[in-house]
């Protein structure tokens, strides 16, 4: 399939799961002519599987940010994050304004807000519990304690991920 060159590439989050080189160069492959490679919650932790972020700043899921450690790469708590040409989102809410980011760098600020107002994005949470830094000591441990139920199944794919890695880039 040929790919022509693109302006933005975007990888969304989902299952980590390692099919090693398949997977590295399909990545490789779309990204390599975009002006910007982005991602939202876990799709950064597909970009770190495929070496795309190593040595670079990015945001992911919480329950998978420190993950992105195992690649080479730094996690970064922020909603939207910028090194370089890769700007990632952190959990699935962070989409909107990392589209909005994205929109800002391709067609102007201006434009981009026209399209905030279009789509009426003023968030106004119900609960100031968005982050872990901001959540109640109870809210923020009983979120722990549901997401570290799913750890070793995490860690597992990132074990298997970070070996197709090694194995691909030798």
């Amino acid at each position: 399939m040929q790919v022509r060159p693109c302006v933005l590439a975007s990888v969304e989050g989902g299952t980590l799961q390692a099919d090693g080189g398949m997977l590295f160069a399909g990545l490789h492959r779309l990204t390599r002519s975009a002006r910007y490679v982005t991602s939202v919650c876990t799709g950064s932790m597909l970009l770190a599987a495929a070496g795309l972020v190593t040595g670079r700043r990015a945001a992911c899921h919480l329950a998978w940010r420190d993950a992105l450690r195992a690649f080479g790469a730094s996690p970064d708590a922020a909603r939207v994050v910028r090194d370089g040409n890769i700007i990632t989102g952190g959990g699935v809410t962070a989409s909107i304004d990392m589209a909005l980011t994205d929109l800002a760098e391709i067609a102007g600020r201006e434009h981009a807000e026209a399209v905030q107002l279009a789509i009426e994005y003023a968030p106004a949470p119900p609960f100031d519990s968005g982050s872990p830094e901001r959540a109640p000591a109870a809210v923020r441990a009983a979120a722990l304690r549901r997401s570290d139920a799913l750890r070793p199944q995490r860690e597992q794919a990132v074990r298997q991920a970070a070996a197709a890695l090694r194995k691909w880039t030798e």
